[in-house]
């Protein structure tokens, strides 16, 4: 059945904002009427396109919705009688537009994952891989229920790695502030006394005044052309070709590109141990999983294992010819495939590279923090210096 989107307004003048289900657009108009409603706006929201660009869900939503469906559906209750709850509690128009026509999908005979699968915006092939995994399985309730680990995990990461970054961003700014404030009104000032006076300034100063110059006459031009580098470096990240430069640049790169590793080797080893785990084949699994990673040398060494795996190499074997992994966790690997315990083995070293991705990222924030610190100091006391050093050459000269 069709989903409308519409504004409306009661007997007393105000608005409503929801959606509604209905055979056609009259009819929805007459259910709104039988309401006591007025219909202002009405469209439907049972296009694809719509569907996908308009009910989109946060992370937090996501794991909220993926917990409550997995309880419901632990508790015997039928998919569309899940759904169906979901809907009738959501909080939001688009939520409740977004599950009204997973139901709907559901209830004309598709399956859950194919139902998901209409929203790439909002389900990726993770979450649909996993769904129609389960549901082959008949352990639906069960893999929602990782999936929402899943994504409570990753939203915390998320949440830390902003938290962590908000004090060094705040001092910054800050910091910023003061010596613009300082070059643009307090230096210009100064600069037209210490011209009246006929004397001659040290060279500290002197810098310092062509600086300020600079900023007060050709600011506006400063910032047009940084915006413009900015600009044109962001296009050339989008063409193929540029990104894999930078990429490369990147894991190039002392510290930063361990860490970028680190961070992808973690979601790859997260994603093929959740989707190993819920019985989806490694080449399946692996294809999934390059999506995931963000950088594209690393998609490209994901790509080479599926093709090394699909020629009967070992997966061990297959990631060591990338020579983008670790020894140790080649050894994990080679371990859990020995043994048939690939999966849990996988968890483990997900785990081991999470922690150290997060301890290093810890130490360097702790470092970057004081850095900035003495960094704006310095920077602030060269200032100061600049000021002081002919006002104190001036009052000497009148002492004499």
């Amino acid at each position: 059945m069709p989903t409308y989107r519409y504004l409306a307004l009661s007997g007393d003048g105000r608005r409503h904002q929801d959606v509604i289900q209905a055979e056609s657009e009259g009819h929805a108009r007459q259910l709104l009427s039988d309401q006591g409603l007025f219909a202002r706006r009405l469209e439907a929201v049972n296009s694809g396109h719509s569907r996908s660009r308009r009910g989109r869900l946060d992370n937090e939503r996501l794991t909220l919705l993926s917990r409550q469906l997995a309880t419901l559906v632990d508790a015997g209750i039928p998919l569309g009688d899940a759904l169906d709850a979901l809907t009738q509690q959501a909080d939001r128009a688009n939520a409740r537009a977004l599950l009204l026509d997973i139901g709907d999908r559901v209830r004309e005979g598709y399956s859950l994952a194919e139902s998901l699968a209409a929203h790439p915006r909002i389900f990726d092939d993770l979450y649909v891989a996993l769904v129609a995994a389960g549901e082959r399985a008949g352990q639906l309730g069960r893999v929602l229920e990782r999936l929402a680990d899943h994504l409570e995990r990753s939203q915390r990461q998320r949440h830390k790695a902003r938290t962590a970054l908000i004090y060094p961003l705040v001092l910054v700014l800050v910091s910023s502030a003061v010596v613009i404030g300082l070059m643009t009104y307090v230096v210009p000032r100064l600069a037209e006394q210490f011209q009246r006076s006929d004397l001659t300034l040290p060279w500290l100063t002197r810098t310092l005044i062509q600086l300020t110059d600079l900023l007060t006459q050709g600011g506006h031009w400063l910032v047009l052309g940084g915006t413009l580098v900015v600009l044109t470096v962001v296009r050339a990240l989008r063409q193929p070709r540029w990104r894999r430069h930078a990429d490369r640049l990147i894991l190039r790169l002392p510290r930063i590109g361990e860490l970028v590793q680190l961070l992808d080797t973690a979601r790859l080893t997260r994603t093929l141990a959740i989707l190993t785990h819920s019985g989806i084949a490694l080449l399946e699994s692996l294809k999934v999983s390059r999506d995931t990673l963000g950088n594209q040398l690393m998609r490209e060494a994901v790509e080479q294992i599926s093709e090394s795996v699909t020629a009967g190499v070992s997966l061990r074997m297959a990631m060591m010819e990338t020579q983008r992994f670790s020894p140790s966790l080649l050894h994990m690997i080679g371990s859990g495939e020995s043994s048939g315990r690939l999966a849990d083995m996988l968890e483990r070293v997900a785990e081991t590279q999470e922690s150290t991705f997060n301890r290093r990222v810890d130490t360097a924030l702790a470092l970057f923090e004081p850095l900035i610190i003495l960094t704006m100091g310095a920077v602030v006391l060269t200032i100061v210096l600049a000021i002081l050093l002919p006002i104190m050459r001036l009052n000497g000269a009148m002492a004499l």
